[in-house]
């Protein structure tokens, strides 16, 4: 693992929603619909989390998108370490505080 990603407050919404089916596979789209994110904020929010470890991503089977005449999408899910980094994150924040009040910013060289 590289090290932990930025836990800005969009990263914890991001991680929010993948933590509540971390199993379940979902591609940008449906993540930036769900979270609100637009997708030029989003990509590299997932690309960071997956350097670090915490996402595993794939491409979907070509037939699937080929039949349905769209491009091809990109699931992500969380890592085994991912969703415990996730947890230990998130237990981090005190109830109902944002990220950016309870000191979650970005790290310098990240």
């Amino acid at each position: 693992m590289s090290g932990d990603p930025r836990l800005t407050p969009q990263t914890v919404s991001v991680l929010r929603l993948l933590l509540q089916a971390p199993a379940t596979a979902r591609y940008g789209r449906d993540i930036a619909r769900q979270t609100g994110l637009k997708t030029g904020t989003l990509h590299p929010i997932l690309a960071r989390l997956e350097r670090a470890g915490w996402l595993d991503s794939f491409w979907e089977d070509p037939a699937e998108h080929e039949e349905q005449g769209r491009p091809r999408r990109r699931y992500y899910r969380l890592t085994g370490d991912g969703v415990d980094h996730t947890r230990a994150a998130l237990a981090t924040l005190p109830a109902g505080a944002s990220p950016a009040r309870a000191g979650l910013r970005p790290r310098p060289g990240y």
